[in-house]
């Protein structure tokens, strides 16, 4: 059961232009980093209002659309990209390459603290405002469109599991049409012990690849010449994408202004790579818990690990078992 009092509801938010390349290995949908990173600045904002804060956030995807575009005589497609300015003397600048997207998404916010309905309905307002001249994921968001549709939501949580289930049985009902991204590590791990059945050097790389990758492959039955195979895409349950969750260490610790050109010169400093994991796309309506839906961060500065997780998995069985 989560220890949050409420959900604060920021639905249908229109983000214009935000980054779509989130690591090196891919581009799509941002990072859960980004909207993690937006949830704390949003918490450091209203810190005169909030003792415990913010607990995780949902991210529920209504629309998304890449910019990009497929050249003539193309197979591939690249991004729509702008020309930087000139310089001062009038030469024109590198043109360095940037991802953008357009996308619709609803944020689930759990709140720990305690707010009467009428005090968290002003807090929901109060943070709405705010939004509206912040950025997500490096996107600039568009005014919020009118109607009760599109206006923030204070849903008070109870005390007890039971109660929670139906209070989220009946919200999660707001957040569709559309897709719920949850963290799907069970699925990656069970596929690299597959693979490794055959391919004993197989990594967790090789596993993520073959998972969310279009196989094609001669697996299927072919009706007009029995016994021979027909080639196919190989088809995978559910709908799975790799996702870069956070960062790990690639060297210890620096002493606070010893690295040359670090942006803070009075907070340790340490080099790191990005750490990829499985997600995959659901719909809010096959959820039972709310905390199926939050993205929570998590560091480990010993391991040299900060990251986003979700707990869909951990509570999947739990959920189905108390359903």
């Amino acid at each position: 059961m989560t220890d949050a009092t409420a959900l604060l509801l920021l639905p249908r938010l229109r983000v214009q232009n935000a980054n779509a390349i989130s690591g090196p290995l891919t581009w799509g949908f941002p990072s859960p980093t980004a909207f993690t990173g937006f949830v704390h600045a949003l918490e450091r904002h209203f810190a005169d209002q909030l003792e415990r804060g913010f607990r995780g956030v949902g991210i529920v995807c209504h629309g998304f659309e890449p910019q990009v575009f497929r050249p003539p005589g193309k197979r591939t497609q690249v991004f729509r990209l702008t020309r930087n300015p000139v310089g001062k003397d009038g030469s024109t600048q590198a043109l360095v390459e940037e991802g953008r997207a357009h996308l619709e998404v609803s944020l689930v916010i759990a709140v720990r603290d305690y707010f009467s309905i009428r005090k968290g309905e002003r807090l929901a307002e109060a943070v709405m405002a705010a939004v509206s001249s912040m950025r997500i994921a490096g996107g600039s968001v568009l005014p919020q469109r009118p109607g009760k549709r599109f206006t923030a939501r204070w849903v008070p949580l109870s005390e007890d599991l039971a109660s929670q289930r139906e209070e989220f049985r009946k919200f999660r009902r707001q957040l569709l049409p559309g897709f719920a991204l949850v963290q799907r590590e069970d699925r990656l791990a069970q596929h690299l012990d597959e693979l490794r059945e055959t391919r004993p050097t197989a990594t967790a790389l090789d596993a993520l690849l073959d998972l969310t990758r279009l196989n094609y492959e001669p697996d299927q039955p072919n009706p007009d010449k029995p016994g021979e195979p027909q080639w196919g895409i190989r088809r995978t349950a559910g709908w799975l994408a790799p996702v870069p969750v956070g960062y790990a260490a690639l060297t210890p610790l620096q002493v606070p202004g010893t690295v040359r050109n670090a942006r803070d010169d009075s907070t340790p400093f340490r080099f790191v790579e990005s750490l990829y994991s499985l997600g995959e796309w659901v719909g809010p309506h096959r959820l039972n818990r709310v905390d199926q839906l939050l993205w929570h961060t998590d560091s480990d500065p010993e391991q040299g690990l900060y990251r986003c997780i979700n707990h869909y998995v951990a509570l999947e069985s739990t959920a189905e078992s108390i359903a």
